[in-house]
């Protein structure tokens, strides 16, 4: 059985010497039955200083803080202007941080719905700017569950529909660490 496949088979770099013993062929082929020798492909020679064609582009969803500040405005524009440069006063606040998740969640649900059905229109959520954990690896991980968390609980059922706007609170409310939560009217 070797001998049939040793019959069939092609020197992949015909013209040169090999030194290990080959077997000798059975017959010699005829003109029909070997292939023309494969042409070498043409590669694009690299030369040093010549500029990469393109350049890669890395996807990475944007943090928390940059999606709120590219998001449109809703709200009318000179109370937001007022908004983030903390000259309007919270009507409520709620202090999230040091919880957990399962147990955020209901309470910024209660908290949010009450302050609408009284007739509160800006609130403030305090989540903590959170710790940062172990670095295990290449990858970043992000740190503070619920300062990534809220904005995303704001936006879904049952919360939705009544908040209108949702952006990071001024320094003098703790800026990074809390939101500022503005709702529609309503309740």
């Amino acid at each position: 059985m070797w001998q049939a496949v040793a019959r069939t088979a092609r020197p992949m770099h015909a013209g040169q010497v090999h030194h290990r013993a080959t077997p000798k062929p059975d017959p010699t082929p005829t003109r029909d039955q070997i292939a023309p020798a494969p042409t070498e492909p043409g590669l694009n020679r690299f030369r040093v200083g010549e500029r990469a064609g393109a350049k890669p582009v890395i996807d990475v969803q944007p943090g928390t803080a940059d999606r709120l500040s590219s998001a449109p405005v809703l709200m009318d524009a000179k109370h937001h202007g007022r908004m983030i440069r903390g000259k309007l006063v919270p009507e409520a606040r709620i202090d999230l941080h040091g919880m957990t998740v399962a147990e955020a969640h209901p309470e910024l649900i209660r908290f949010v719905m009450n302050s609408w059905h009284a007739g509160f229109r800006l609130l403030l959520v305090i989540t903590g700017k959170g710790k940062p954990g172990p670095d295990y690896g290449p990858i970043p991980m992000r740190y503070g569950v619920l300062k990534h968390q809220v904005p995303h609980w704001l936006r879904l059922p049952p919360l939705g529909p009544c908040v209108l706007q949702v952006t990071e609170a001024h320094l003098r409310h703790g800026g990074a660490g809390a939101y500022y939560v503005y709702l529609r009217r309503g309740g």
